[in-house]
């Protein structure tokens, strides 16, 4: 036993030697500290419930009386994302997010037999999957970043902050994502730092396609390509600025200018009309978090220039047309408050929590108008005018997670029936590695 204990002391003796050593001389003894991968991987996503007690059919807003007893149910995943990025070092970095609307799509191939067993393509499931972003950073400091790439235009509230965890209702508030593209992506450069309380941000990107505008949508449809490339005569820019000033609020403005008449197969049409197709829009949005209050609001109005010219080219392309092929509106708006009070901390429970559980009962008021301002000669779609008002609760058993449920009621102008929800969902929105 004694000389085990010997031993024992003469190691220690041996090793606080060596590290003696190693402070005076490089080799002797080198410990690597644990370093961060530079792979990182994460994402969100949401599953989706619904039941709509009014009529989905398209000829609602036409007939009205025709469709006032009608209901209809949905069940959805509207977003999953799947987030990777890369830190190369010296100051570059790759990201990318996957992203798969309503489940993605698929096709199968099967043999018809009414048709002589030749084969045939059928389509199984709707839905999309996208590139939302893919892009490459080179950081000169916190102050100046340069994105280049395939990146999110962070005009209005929604594009900035859309993953499930950063809104109360089960979907996108639509008051935003009814009239712009939601989540807005393009191809381009950005520029984009923070300074003491202030984030800002700068963008040259690829301008939307006129063809794709709508009534019901504005400009929102323009974003999208149905083509293997996107359409890019015609450019834009955005820019976005954010204050941090006071503790717990963000105030921010942003807004976008381009073109869109020469983003089309059928740019010729415009060029005839000699329409440029110029969208402005500008936003204001804000939000709040502390003393257990969660509240945020947006605001955003837009302008199209050549709006009569457009709607006539546009409801003139042929029916093959990915087009809505509607007229469409010379200025949309749209905003919304919502705030909420989180009941666990008022119950005074999980005040020495490491993971805090949050129970947020909301409440929504929104107003959206597709059609706020038509040019003379394009009919005014009254049933396009919305108010929104809603309420629900918003359950987090840990920060990524998110558990909803809410009724929503959107209410439209007395000749047209109103659209009441009721929506169940569940969400998440982390980083896994």
């Amino acid at each position: 036993m004694k000389k085990i204990t010997l031993l024992l002391f003469l190691c220690n003796v041996a090793v606080g030697a060596l590290w003696a050593q190693s402070d005076k001389k490089d080799s002797i003894v080198h410990i690597v500290p644990p370093t961060k991968s530079p792979l990182t991987i994460g994402g969100y996503g949401e599953a989706v419930m619904q039941r709509m007690l009014y009529s989905d059919n398209v000829a609602r807003y036409y007939y009205p009386t025709s469709y006032a007893s009608e209901t209809h149910g949905r069940a959805d995943l509207p977003h999953v994302v799947l987030y990777t990025a890369y830190n190369f070092g010296s100051g570059w970095k790759m990201s990318m997010e996957l992203e798969y609307e309503h489940g993605g799509a698929g096709t199968t191939y099967e043999i018809e037999n009414s048709e002589a067993g030749e084969y045939e393509t059928e389509i199984e499931k709707g839905g999309e999957v996208a590139i939302e972003q893919f892009w490459i950073e080179k950081s000169f400091s916190k102050a100046a970043n340069l994105r280049m790439g395939h990146i999110i235009v962070p005009v209005g509230l929604t594009n900035q902050y859309h993953m499930p965890t950063e809104f109360f209702g089960v979907l996108r508030p639509e008051e935003e994502s009814s009239i712009l593209p939601c989540t807005w992506h393009e191809t381009g450069i950005s520029f984009w730092g923070r300074a003491g309380a202030w984030r800002y941000e700068a963008m040259f990107i690829a301008g939307l396609d006129a063809e794709r505008f709508g009534n019901s949508t504005w400009i929102a449809g323009g974003s999208t390509s149905p083509y293997e490339f996107k359409i890019a005569n015609a450019y834009a820019g955005a820019a976005r600025v954010d204050n941090y000033s006071v503790k717990g609020l963000r105030v921010c403005v942003s807004g976008y200018y381009g073109f869109s008449a020469a983003n089309s197969l059928k740019a010729d049409r415009y060029a005839a009309r000699n329409v440029k197709g110029i969208v402005s829009i500008g936003a204001l949005d804000a939000e709040y978090k502390g003393h257990n209050v969660w509240a945020r609001g947006n605001f955003v109005y837009g302008y199209l220039g050549g709006s009569y010219d457009i709607s006539m080219v546009n409801k003139r392309l042929p029916s093959a047309s990915p087009s809505p092929r509607s007229e469409v509106a010379s200025d949309a708006l749209g905003g919304y408050v919502e705030a909420g009070y989180d009941v666990l901390a008022l119950l005074g429970k999980n005040s020495n929590a490491v993971h805090p559980q949050r129970l947020y009962i909301y409440g929504h008021y929104g107003y959206y108008d597709s059609m706020f301002k038509t040019a003379e000669g394009i009919a005014d779609k009254d049933w396009c005018a919305r108010n929104v008002i809603s309420a629900g609760v918003n359950y987090y058993p840990v920060k990524e997670v998110v558990i909803k449920a809410e009724y929503s009621f959107r209410k439209l102008a007395a000749a047209y029936n109103n659209e009441p929800t009721i929506s169940v969902g569940v969400g998440y929105a982390g980083i896994f590695k």
